[in-house]
């Protein structure tokens, strides 16, 4: 077979990711912080693109504008007006005379600023911000308030203060500073102490003997290597700390077990001295670093909301503060394109304005499909908004990508870290989002998360003498109407945190008698 060149056309499609559309795909999945961050490093870096807040937003249109107001005192305000009488008067007689020109007949304070194009609005900015400089000697007239907050106190801090007062040596100084930079937030020393004194080339026993002398600091308890540790030292402080809670702490793993048979054989005691033991073991603080600043957490904004409207229905809207506003100063484009000249600095300038364009449309399609999404969820869980969890139906992501049209893929960005706000408290898109467990009295699927509320609430309601087995929840589920084995509760029951029905027994017949 002879081998041949030939030409030959070939029409195919194909989907191609370009850079526009991998950022819209990217910012449909970021949460609203992490968006604000993105948004933020993009007015940086693209000249055109400009920051609106909400209190920019253009007034109604049927209202009318507010007057502009001003913050120069009253004596001065009336001789602007004077003035600007005059000077109105003057340039109908002479048309060479401009205003700008005799600004600083009245306001020699504005000297050298920028009044290009000053108006209404830009008179009112300058105005307040003269007089803010007034009564300041710096050039700025803006207090900064922040500066005068008082830092916040870490616990990192706090040790280090109390180690300068320490009479210590030049060389124990750095091991107690090297230590507690080995402190946590929580108070606790993380790490071996062999491996320390081996990065600082010190003995074992001078490490030891440092640790031992900030184990003194407050507060109480704080670089002890384990929590035993950290109770030991609060009870000494409070004089205690005897033989009985010594074999206590030594057998702690008993109490988080709910041990209390063999620990009350440990500790060698009699119940109302273990329940009094018991009791003051929870007076102790387990964490004394948190007493000091700690990592604030963030709290949870909701991307959407939804209220109900007069007519039953429900109504979902997004949350105008978590979306960024952002505009393309076309005005600025249009000045800087005509003056260019040079070739690369015409691609730059029209690189940043097509990257405007697509930033502004991702964000607006972003806003849109959360919506829709949002809505979607609404309409699919309708009983949990009327009635609560337990109506919450099964429900997955090719449904609602089957109902809106769109790819399941889209969906399942959409939902992730976006919360929505609710009569009935936040939540994430994808709580809306649970399996289905077939019912033994009708063909109806339920909720695996309905099924996990109900569980809590029938182990919440039990009786010190009627604790619930897994059995007997399974046997309480299937005259409900819910088909569930075993082992799926508790796989339920273990995923929430709740202990085995010994281990709840013990805990409260304990509370039991000390409540008694």
């Amino acid at each position: 077979m002879a081998l041949s060149h030939r030409l030959e056309l070939r029409q195919s499609q194909s989907l191609v990711m370009t850079p526009q559309l991998q950022q819209a795909i990217k910012l449909l999945q970021l949460s609203n912080i992490e968006l604000t961050e993105f948004v933020e490093t993009e007015l940086e870096r693209n000249p055109l693109l400009e920051s609106k807040s909400p209190s920019e937003d253009l007034p109604p249109p049927n209202s009318e504008p507010e007057p502009p107001t001003t913050d120069i005192e009253p004596e001065r305000r009336a001789e602007a007006d004077d003035w600007l009488t005059k000077s109105a008067d003057n340039m109908k007689e002479d048309p060479s005379t401009t205003l700008d020109s005799r600004v600083d007949d009245v306001y020699p304070d504005l000297q050298g600023s920028d009044r290009t194009g000053l108006s209404e609005q830009g008179w009112t900015s300058s105005m307040g911000q003269n007089k803010g400089s007034g009564g300041s000697d710096g050039a700025s007239g803006d207090y900064n308030l922040e500066s005068f907050v008082k830092e916040e106190v870490t616990l990192h801090g706090h040790l280090l203060d109390q180690l300068h007062m320490t009479k210590f040596e030049p060389t124990q100084q750095l091991i107690g500073a090297h230590l507690i930079d080995m402190v946590d937030e929580q108070g606790y020393l993380r790490g071996s102490l062999g491996s320390a004194a081996m990065q600082l080339g010190a003995p074992i026993e001078m490490v030891e003997e440092v640790l031992a002398q900030l184990q003194t600091f407050e507060p109480t308890g704080v670089c002890a290597r384990n929590l035993s540790e950290c109770l030991r030292f609060q009870l000494v402080e409070r004089n205690r700390y005897d033989p009985a809670m010594a074999a206590l702490l030594e057998n702690i793993h008993l109490l988080a077990a709910h041990n209390f048979s063999s620990l009350k054989k440990a500790c060698a005691v009699s119940d109302e001295d273990l329940i009094d033991m018991i009791a003051e073991i929870k007076e102790l603080n387990p964490k004394p670093g948190l007493k000091y600043g700690s990592t604030i957490m963030q709290p949870v904004v909701p991307d959407v909301f939804v209220r109900k409207n007069n007519d039953g229905s429900w109504l979902v809207e997004l949350n105008s503060e978590t979306l960024p506003k952002v505009l393309i100063n076309k005005t600025y484009y249009t000045t800087v394109s005509g003056a260019v000249k040079n070739p690369q600095e015409k691609e730059y300038i029209q690189d940043c304005f097509q990257t405007a364009n697509w930033l502004v449309k991702s964000l607006d399609q972003r806003a849109r499909t959360i919506l829709k999404v949002a809505e979607e969820i609404v309409r699919q869980q309708d009983g949990f908004f009327t009635s609560g969890v337990e109506h919450l139906r099964p429900l997955n992501l090719r449904a609602v990508a089957d109902a809106i049209e769109m790819h399941e893929s889209t969906v399942s960005r959409v939902t992730s870290n976006k919360y929505i706000g609710t009569s009935r408290g936040v939540f994430e898109l994808k709580y809306f989002f649970t399996s289905a467990i077939s019912s033994s009295d009708s063909d109806d699927m339920v909720s695996s998360e309905a099924v996990r509320h109900q569980i809590r609430q029938l182990i919440d309601a039990e009786l010190v003498d009627n604790i619930l087995s897994d059995d007997k929840i399974v046997i309480t589920l299937k005259e409900k109407g819910i088909d569930i084995a075993r082992r799926t509760v508790a796989k339920y029951r273990e995923a929430m945190g709740i202990p085995s029905s010994v281990q709840r027994r013990r805990k409260k017949r304990m509370a039991q008698q000390m409540a008694v």
